[in-house]
């Protein structure tokens, strides 16, 4: 999830602090953002913020989302997807849609006036997003692998407690907008889960990295439409 703090094993625990990670790189991300917007123009804070969020996360996410593009998006039978999920090559989907993506995240930091507050919130709603969906949906590879060791007894209260702050911060940020913007990223993620449970038979930490990812660009695009 993050690059920080070096490796760990995760365990059930773990999920318990998907929000207040994310909250927490919203934060770091917001203060790039907003510091890099008075000394540089919109458009190179916004690059640095892309490119501050790629280093926080140790490219992980962005990592996770070529890999599920490679494995979803083509005709594939299950077994052939999750072997190309699995393997270290990078394909045409999955270039292509980390190029749409990056450069989808880069216009709509650029378009919006830099917020602290919106970043957190975007970012706490990935990550709890993210804790949702291992402890709801079925795991994928039947083997095993690094997100299976998130199973165990859920624990609900940080999940609705990170929702909830995403949500009031957003509220904060702006309304209607900062309502719209947290809507497109509970969508957007929804989407690339639906997505894997539909092809794959449940989730991979690919796809948990991925619909992160997407919930985000989602929430910033959401946040940089033309409000009246």
């Amino acid at each position: 999830m993050t690059s920080v703090g070096g490796a760990r094993t995760p365990g059930p625990r773990t999920l318990d602090w998907f929000p207040l990670v994310g909250a927490m790189i919203g934060l770091v991300l917001g203060g790039v953002w907003w510091g890099a917007n008075r000394l540089w123009s919109a458009q190179l804070s916004a690059a640095l913020v892309v490119a501050a969020d790629l280093a926080v996360t140790g490219l992980l996410h962005i990592d996770g989302l070529m890999d599920s593009a490679d494995g979803l998006l083509p005709h594939l039978d299950r077994e052939r997807r999750l072997a190309v999920m699995a393997s270290p090559d990078v394909g045409a989907f999955g270039v292509a849609v980390a190029i749409a993506v990056l450069l989808l995240r880069w216009a709509a930091l650029a378009a919006v006036r830099p917020s602290v507050i919106l970043l957190v919130a975007i970012w706490c709603l990935s990550r709890t997003g993210m804790a949702v969906v291992a402890r709801t949906q079925p795991y994928a590879r039947p083997e095993g692998g690094l997100a299976s060791a998130f199973a165990g007894v859920p624990r609900w209260a940080p999940l609705i407690a990170g929702g909830a702050l995403s949500v009031a911060l957003a509220l904060v940020w702006r309304v209607p907008a900062g309502a719209v913007s947290v809507a497109a990223a509970v969508v957007a993620g929804a989407a690339v889960v639906w997505l894997a449970r539909r092809r794959l038979g449940g989730f991979t930490g690919d796809v948990l990295g991925a619909a992160g990812v997407v919930a985000e660009t989602a929430g910033l695009i959401a946040a940089a439409a033309r409000w009246s």
